[in-house]
């Protein structure tokens, strides 16, 4: 004889009856407030590419507008034929709304825009946005100024690309769909590998189908948020069929429609998990569909991780022929571990018959499944940080270290159950020897306690009406079920069981939030290195760099010495002091003095500045305009009468 099946009807009102809701309305909290944190506190997600250079450098003055803008990026970028715009004081297109051209050389990742002839001086904004590699959107802007900067009527989006109510929908929808894989393959691998009877079980049913909705729901609302989500940011822009075309002509776009087609395979493979494969009672007919169950599950769950690790930072980076299985054995492992925990969970909590060898069988699971997570976790870790500075400076090493602390809490938590596991098995394993009977935890099978409870009285009634007859049947099933759930909610190694799985999956819900956060932020060692190459063409923030030019105009009183001092001495605005002494130091009234500065290994320049007389001897100039780093030729005028003058010059390291 089997089991019989929980009933599904009312539950009775006791405090056993209610500590299943009371564990959903915990978890139900637990999610909200991760959502919580994650979505309402962080910002949109990290771009995965990094602007590492530009011609002309931001904040730059040339002298002559350049022929076209370059582009340079930290890894390999989609542009399409409006992602770089150049804008010039007016707000009006000033490139030719031509696609960037590539300019890619070696490991070199360069775009480059053309821009109108005869161009008015004044201030331009670039502004650009492109897709990173590993399928998120980046964007930013900067400015350059043509003859000397000018007021600019621009005015730039404050909201980055990938951020607002569109990025919002597409995270909430990234973890939906991280959940859903795990419930679908991790409770699939738990009927199969740990307990099979559970194929026949209402709430392990529901628990995987569910999670195949979720996973399906999911993965559409990611391909229709996808142009959005990289695009304009709008969220009526989800109906633009042009939009989902692109789409499906991208990476990202091929991974969500090969997860589709996965996952109608996995509707099959459910049916037949579900419906065929209870039914079947013969042993050989049995073991073999159960063989071939375990390898077309695999495939699929493998083919489904896969289509995270080809979209995402396994696919980029260094080793990504070694990181993508990597990833999918990573997914894998996850899967089993935590969906398995939450299949235990409904098990213990839903169904009558969970004997003690299922959840010894998932114990050994869940240990091969942590020892998989460390090793791939390990490398991942290598291959994302690299370094231990970027393990604690960098925001994706942080929230690895979260992560990390939170797999040894659940490891932690997941030792316990083995104690309670241990001391289930010990002690005989209760629905265990039910399962064998038919029977358990003192329960008579149900015909006979129908015929004992049955009223002598009414057994004429009902045989004449058959009606009333099943009504009463049922009834007794009722009262049958919940007198066995009384006692096994009684069983103190099972209710430990129970609590201890429940907080492991109530960590698991946190982890695979972290987890997604994760994948939504820049890789340590890509941000690293795109600080590394920033800082050898960002200008650098030094102090004042102070000169000292004597002169001789040969007129009377026409010796003295020009002290000049520039601050901060860096790309972009300075401010000019300069002040003339006489011959015996004193200070020095002349009647004019100027200033030329000439970059000639990139000739640049001569670029005059006429400073202002201050006080007596004393010259300022504010807003000195240094185009670019390098080592500036720097030339004084003096004047001291109306026809005796000099000129005199000295090298200057500028940014």
């Amino acid at each position: 004889m089997t089991a019989t099946a929980p009933h599904f009807g009312p539950a009775p009102s006791t405090p056993a009856a209610r500590r299943p809701l009371a564990a959903a309305a915990l978890l139900a909290a637990l999610v909200g407030m991760v959502f919580g944190l994650l979505l309402g506190g962080a910002g949109p997600a990290s771009a995965h590419a990094a602007l590492t250079g530009s011609d002309p450098q931001d904040g730059a003055v040339v002298a002559t507008a350049p022929k076209e803008v370059t582009l340079t990026f930290s890894e390999q970028v989609a542009l399409g034929d409006d992602s770089i715009r150049i804008l010039d004081p007016n707000g009006k297109r000033a490139d030719t709304a031509a696609a960037p051209r590539d300019l890619q050389s070696g490991s070199t990742v360069k775009y480059g825009v053309s821009l109108h002839s005869g161009l008015p001086d004044g201030t331009y904004t670039v502004a650009w946005q492109a897709v990173s590699a590993d399928s998120h959107p980046v964007s930013g802007a900067f400015t350059f100024s043509v003859g000397a900067p000018s007021k600019t009527a621009v005015v730039l989006p404050t909201e980055e690309a990938g951020g607002g109510l569109v990025g919002t929908l597409y995270g909430i929808a990234r973890y939906a769909a991280y959940a859903g894989f795990v419930l679908l393959a991790g409770g699939s691998a738990f009927v199969l590998a740990c307990w099979q009877r559970g194929a026949g079980a209402r709430p392990l049913q529901r628990l995987v189908v569910r999670g195949w909705m979720t996973l399906t729901v999911a993965t559409l609302a990611m391909l229709l948020l996808r142009s959005p989500y990289t695009g304009s940011g709008k969220l009526a822009d989800v109906f633009d069929l042009d939009g989902l075309k692109a789409v499906l002509d991208t990476k990202p776009g091929a991974a969500l429609v090969s997860r589709l087609l996965l996952l109608g395979a996995s509707a099959l493979f459910i049916a037949v998990l579900f419906g065929t494969y209870p039914r079947r009672e013969d042993e050989r007919e049995k073991r073999d569909l159960t063989f071939g169950l375990a390898i077309g599950g695999t495939v699929i769950a493998a083919g489904i991780a896969g289509t995270w690790a080809l979209a995402e930072h396994a696919s980029t980076g260094i080793q990504p022929g070694i990181a993508m299985p990597v990833d999918v054995l990573h997914l894998l492992a996850v899967a089993a571990w935590l969906g398995g925990l939450t299949a235990l969970l409904v098990a213990l909590y839903r169904t009558p018959d969970l004997d003690a060898a299922a959840v010894r069988r998932f114990s050994g699971i869940a240990l091969g499944s942590v020892i998989v997570l460390a090793a791939t976790g390990i490398y991942q870790s290598w291959r994302q940080v690299g370094t231990w500075s970027a393990l604690t400076g960098t925001g994706y090493g942080q929230l690895l270290l979260v992560k990390v602390g939170l797999v040894a809490v659940l490891i932690g938590i997941a030792w316990l159950s083995r104690r309670w596991t241990a001391r289930l098995i010990a002690g005989g394993g209760g629905a265990e020897s039910e399962t064998e009977s038919g029977t358990g935890d003192g329960e008579k099978p149900r015909a006979e306690a129908a015929e004992e409870t049955e009223d002598p009285d009414t057994s004429g009634a009902t045989a004449e009406d058959p009606a009333r007859a099943a009504q009463l049947a049922r009834q007794q099933a009722a009262v049958a079920t919940a007198e066995k759930k009384r006692i096994r909610d009684a069983d103190p190694d099972r209710s430990g069981l129970r609590r201890s799985v429940l907080a492991e999956v109530g960590v698991a819900v946190v982890l695979l939030a972290v987890t997604t956060a994760l994948t939504s932020t820049e890789p340590a060692r890509t941000e690293e290195e795109a600080r590394a190459a920033t800082a050898v063409t960002a200008p650098a923030a030094q102090g004042p760099v102070s000169l000292k030019l004597p002169f001789d105009t040969g007129g009377a009183n026409g010796k003295g010495t020009v002290r000049m001092e520039i601050t901060p001495a860096r790309t972009g605005a300075n401010e000019l002091h300069l002040w003339v002494d006489g011959a015996g130091g004193e200070a020095m009234d002349v009647p004019e003095v100027k200033v030329a500065f000439t970059l000639e290994s990139k000739d640049i320049g001569p670029l005059p500045v006429v400073p202002t007389r201050l006080t007596e001897g004393h010259w300022t100039a504010d807003g000195v305009q240094i185009p670019m780093a390098g080592d500036w030729k720097v030339a004084v005028t003096v004047r001291t009468s109306d026809i005796d003058q000099t000129t005199i010059d000295k090298n200057m390291k500028i940014g």
